[in-house]
């Protein structure tokens, strides 16, 4: 097997589909993960590539974590939005407790983090980090949306940052193959299948994703996270479609 990439999509609390994905390679794929050289993600999907990367037996804890800010969103008025709700810093506490000491040095040319300037707006994919507080910033800076995160962007080496979902939702690296996760219906490796009588895709931010009524309802979902019951589903749906995947590559294990 030839070196591979493993990719995660912007997605924001759906996220929770893949950590259910990221716990299936863990337990039937290492044969695949082995083979990954270099892991990459936008916004949430970047968390979980930092995660599988630096501290794949931290899934269960960033499970945990989801669920319960999760559970904290939707008991705000106006979820995110509401005033005095501390987006970032809920966000920032749970990667702190997840991330491991030495991360930055793991995610060193290895983890890829999809980031948009607010200035030029363009794209950049960071993978060198000096420190770990350097790595929690750019995780920040990817998951940053403005007005639902909050109003200011994340300062990173005296520029402005924020969520690369909007640039690049799904970054495809230039060698390799890369495998591709998204709780999105599409064209990606790792996604769910909407079965609808004529398949029509567009692409937002370098995502293909097929035009279905489940897909605007998972849009929905990524910004106001639904019931922890319909959670654990999304969940146990990352999980199975990354089995599939695993079987119809040979790689199951």
């Amino acid at each position: 097997m030839s070196h591979l990439n493993l990719s995660f999509a912007a997605c924001g609390f759906l996220g929770i589909y893949h950590l259910g994905a990221a716990s299936a390679l863990l337990n039937h794929g290492q044969r695949m993960l082995n083979a990954v050289r270099f892991f990459a993600g936008a916004s949430a999907g970047s968390l979980v590539a930092a995660v599988l990367l630096t501290a794949p037996d931290k899934i269960k804890e960033s499970k945990d974590f989801i669920y319960q800010f999760s559970e904290d969103v939707r008991s705000q008025t106006f979820g995110a939005l509401t005033p005095r709700f501390d987006f970032m810093k809920y966000l920032r506490e749970g990667i702190e407790t997840v991330l491991p000491a030495e991360a930055h040095d793991t995610a060193q040319n290895r983890l890829y983090v999809s980031v948009t300037n607010t200035k030029s707006r363009e794209n950049c994919l960071i993978s060198s980090f000096a420190s770990r507080e350097e790595l929690v910033k750019v995780l920040l800076a990817s998951c940053f949306v403005p007005v639902y995160a909050g109003f200011n962007a994340v300062n990173y080496k005296g520029e402005k940052w924020f969520d690369g979902g909007f640039t690049n939702a799904l970054p495809i690296l230039p060698t390799g193959r890369t495998v591709t996760v998204s709780p999105f219906c599409g064209r990606q490796n790792i996604c769910p299948n909407d079965k609808e009588q004529m398949e029509m895709y567009f692409k937002i931010a370098n995502q293909d994703m097929m035009l279905s009524a489940a897909n605007f309802q998972r849009l929905g979902h990524a910004l106001f996270p639904p019931s922890q019951e319909k959670m654990e589903s999304v969940f146990q749906d990352g999980f199975k479609d990354a089995v599939n995947f695993l079987e119809s590559e040979n790689w199951y294990e």
